[in-house]
């Protein structure tokens, strides 16, 4: 018989990933870092054959801890600098790091770890001020200057939060809550050691993950970002910008952001988030979310941005409101605010649209407009025991499957509560027993038309609900999952590599 087929043809390249936040890697400083384990997380991703890793938004978290919830767009999470590398750079010394308080090493207890984790960077700070660091203050000098355009300001938010005991900014001394540009002057010159202390972090954050970044890229590793579309309302993108928000004269929103009722919430999920002030924004040519794409990306290689459907219509709900039922639909600024990231940044941006929960005809427009991949979550896809343009017959390659997100539980986890006629679906449909369900997830992702495949490690690692990351809708214990060297074995290694060279991604 004579072979027909094109030799020559060029498939798309697959690619698949784990998704894990760093705060969940091995440590023994009480949450995870940016040292040696993240480095091994790297090599494991290497040798299991794997080309992306899906992290969480990395700015410094707040109350609840949640990574959606950041004092600034820009910063970075001060808690994931890594003491080791500190020591390397003669900024720690072994006696710094005697005596490590016991930190539970499968879960976060995020009050100890903060007060820990600052005392050490202060001690690295009085280090670096108290000794002649030439080249590293020249260093830091240029990163001060380069970054002028967020840093100053965030530094100085930190600086006077701590001034006021961590209060609100709207509860501040009014000369710094709605300061002039000679307030600001004041308050920095009286709090001078305190703000430079914040920008020091942020430059040994940076000057680490930059590390981190690049020894991935070198490996082949593609580094996928998250940020919210929404900011913290208690945060320096707000203080600093509040002309492109929808706050009162007193500087309180006067609606918040949110969804509706859907899956994860009968009463929807009420963020609390501030709205953008979307006219002001177009007045300005979308400057400040040019600027926080573009800064992104220098910092990771594909940004998901989270709850893509608000660029095209978002919920909005009275400030005050005690639930997200009594929200409305209020229009977003749709392509207009691509048409300028575009045309500051290029085509093709490297950007995956989180489009799940209620999508209109017109998100998926917006979304597929600029050609962006959108998510196809399995457990949505099961949930439903009915046909659904989530199941992977259904895909088109330009999407991204998950076997589930940070808001989901693990794929164990949702099979021991799903309903019978949902695990029957399952069943049938993966061809399976179900005694070993979460690589029949990881199977089916990879095994899947979609261009990406991404799964948690939680699932990799056949875990249930314990190591969940996040419950929507849930104030408490959440963003604490961290998980043991061990864990990662030759096995587990190996059984990854064999199945994502099987479906050539």
């Amino acid at each position: 018989m004579i072979n027909t087929e094109d030799t020559s043809k060029k498939y798309p390249p697959r690619k698949s990933g784990i998704l894990l936040h760093p705060t969940s890697f091995p440590s023994p400083y009480g949450i995870g870092d940016l040292g040696s384990f993240a480095y091994s997380f790297v090599d494991f991703l290497e040798n299991s054959k794997q080309k992306l890793w899906q992290i969480l938004p990395l700015g410094p978290t707040g109350y609840g801890d949640s990574p959606y919830q950041a004092f600034s767009s820009f910063a970075g999470q001060p808690l994931v600098i890594s003491p080791e590398g500190l020591l390397e750079m003669n900024l720690l010394t072994q006696e710094d790091l005697a005596n490590i308080p016991y930190f539970d090493p499968l879960k976060i207890d995020y009050g100890p770890a903060i007060t820990y984790k600052f005392s050490l960077l202060k001690k690295a700070y009085a280090n670096f001020t108290a000794s002649n660091f030439t080249e590293l203050s020249c260093e830091f000098t240029a990163f001060c200057e380069n970054q002028a355009s967020w840093l100053y300001d965030y530094a100085l938010f930190m600086a006077v939060k701590d001034a006021h005991d961590g209060i609100a900014w709207t509860h501040w001394d009014q000369t710094i809550a709605f300061p002039t540009e000679d307030t600001k002057k004041e308050w920095a010159a009286k709090l001078a050691d305190s703000l430079t202390f914040y920008q020091f972090i942020q430059f040994l954050f940076y000057k680490q993950w930059r590390a981190l970044k690049a020894y991935a890229n070198q490996k082949g590793i593609q580094i996928i970002g998250d940020i919210p579309i929404f900011v913290a309302y208690d945060s320096a993108d707000v203080w600093a910008n509040k002309e492109l928000f929808l706050l009162d004269s007193k500087g309180y929103p006067t609606e918040v952001a949110g969804v509706p009722p859907d899956y994860f919430s009968e009463t929807g999920q009420l963020w609390g988030n501030p709205l953008y002030d979307w006219e002001k924004h177009k007045q300005s040519n979308y400057s400040w979310w040019i600027d926080r794409i573009s800064y992104t990306l220098t910092s990771v290689d594909i940004l998901r941005i989270d709850h893509f459907r608000g660029f095209e219509t978002y919920w909005a709900v009275p400030y005050g409101s005690i639930n997200a039922i009594n929200g409305k639909w209020e229009d977003g600024p749709r392509k207009d605010l691509f048409y300028a990231l575009e045309k500051a940044l290029g085509k093709n941006l490297p950007i995956i649209a989180e489009d799940l929960g209620i999508i209109t005809p017109e998100v998926e427009i917006l979304r597929d407009s600029f050609n962006f991949p959108g998510m196809k979550v399995l457990q949505f896809a099961f949930q439903d025991v009915e046909e659904n343009n989530l199941l992977p017959h259904n895909f088109t390659s330009n999407c991204v499957c998950y076997s589930g997100t940070h808001d989901n539980d693990t794929s164990i986890g949702w099979y021991v509560k799903a309903t019978e006629k949902s695990k029957d679906r399952v069943r049938c449909y993966m061809n399976t027993d179900g005694n070993n369900i979460a690589w029949d997830f990881i199977r089916i992702c990879f095994g899947s038309v979609a261009s990406m495949a991404i799964v948690p490690l939680q699932d990799v690692l056949s875990f249930d609900s314990w190591s969940r990351m996040n419950t929507p809708g849930v104030a408490e214990d959440n963003w604490q999952f961290r998980y043991t060297p061990e864990m990662l074995t030759d096995h587990i290694t190996k059984r990854l590599a064999s199945i994502t060279t099987l479906f050539g991604r």
